[in-house]
């Protein structure tokens, strides 16, 4: 019984963890997708190179984890902008270019952590140590802080979206860019500014996943895959949606293991998800995928 308990307990943790890695990714793709009109499929690497450049403050700055990862959040942000000014903006609206430059951009930053770092799997440091009791039940205080981190960054999200001058600009734009334009809201800031929190979240989430799991030049492509997974399943253009499916795919990713040993679940989930998009190709929530 105090097995089952202790299993039940870690496995809820999980659930929160992966949710919210989840959907910040997520989010930060949809928001690219909405206000830049860029399908990012290079948001995969950037979630994996914020993992390396956290680590790469700790392990060769030797600066404190807290710091690093704050450092990382800025470094990915200024990137997002740099990206968006000299790359997105150029080929805003041409998908075919677009989607090169974002597959250009998953080699040569793939390939370049791959050659610096080579291909073994390392860890960013605990971020916290130890164990809290629940009564008779063990929970790591990583796992713990990194959700609360992951829920408390998808809080502040909501905030500046729903509540703030930036956030309903960059709905206007979602909306309707033409219409933005002519209530004179500057459309390239506000790209730029939603390229930066993309990048950032992708980039947090990339040093929350490095230190939880561990690092790897590939890391970004599963995620990619969630990541894609989430927002066609929530329907391009339904941000609750994700916040839902994101939730779904998580507690589904935490809890299949328990249950279908080896690759089974990531196969089970994958023939459900196509199973549901046969009947239902605009998503759950949203428009048309």
């Amino acid at each position: 019984m105090l097995m089952e308990s202790q299993i039940f307990t870690q496995t809820i943790i999980n659930t929160l963890v992966l949710s919210s890695t989840y959907i910040l990714v997520a989010l930060g793709f949809a928001l690219l997708v909405s206000i830049i009109n860029i399908l990012n499929l290079a948001h995969g690497v950037i979630y994996m190179l914020g993992g390396y450049i956290c680590y790469l403050f700790i392990g060769s700055l030797g600066l404190n984890n807290w710091l690093a990862l704050g450092l990382t959040i800025i470094a990915m942000a200024i990137l997002g902008i740099f990206m968006e000014r000299y790359a997105f903006r150029r080929f805003t609206g041409d998908f075919d270019r677009s989607l090169i430059i974002c597959i250009a951009a998953t080699l040569i930053i793939q390939t370049t952590v791959n050659i610096i770092a080579g291909t073994k799997n390392m860890a960013i440091p605990t971020f916290v140590e130890g164990n809290l009791n629940i009564g008779s039940v063990l929970v790591s205080w990583e796992r713990i802080i990194i959700s609360i981190i992951g829920i408390g960054f998808l809080l502040v999200l909501i905030w500046l979206v729903n509540w703030t001058k930036l956030g309903r600009q960059m709905r206007a734009i979602a909306q309707n860019i033409t219409g933005a334009k002519l209530q004179g809201i500057n459309i390239f800031r506000i790209s730029a500014f939603a390229c930066a929190l993309g990048f950032a979240f992708a980039g947090l989430s990339g040093s929350l996943m490095g230190s939880y799991i561990s690092l790897s030049p590939y890391m970004g492509d599963t995620m990619l895959v969630k990541v894609l997974i989430i927002v066609m399943v929530a329907g391009f253009g339904s941000i609750g949606g994700i916040f839902i499916t994101g939730f779904i795919l998580g507690a589904l990713d935490a809890f299949l293991p328990l249950w279908v040993s080896g690759d089974g679940s990531t196969g089970i989930v994958i023939v459900a998800i196509i199973i549901l998009l046969l009947f239902r190709p605009q998503g759950v929530f949203g428009y048309e995928t």
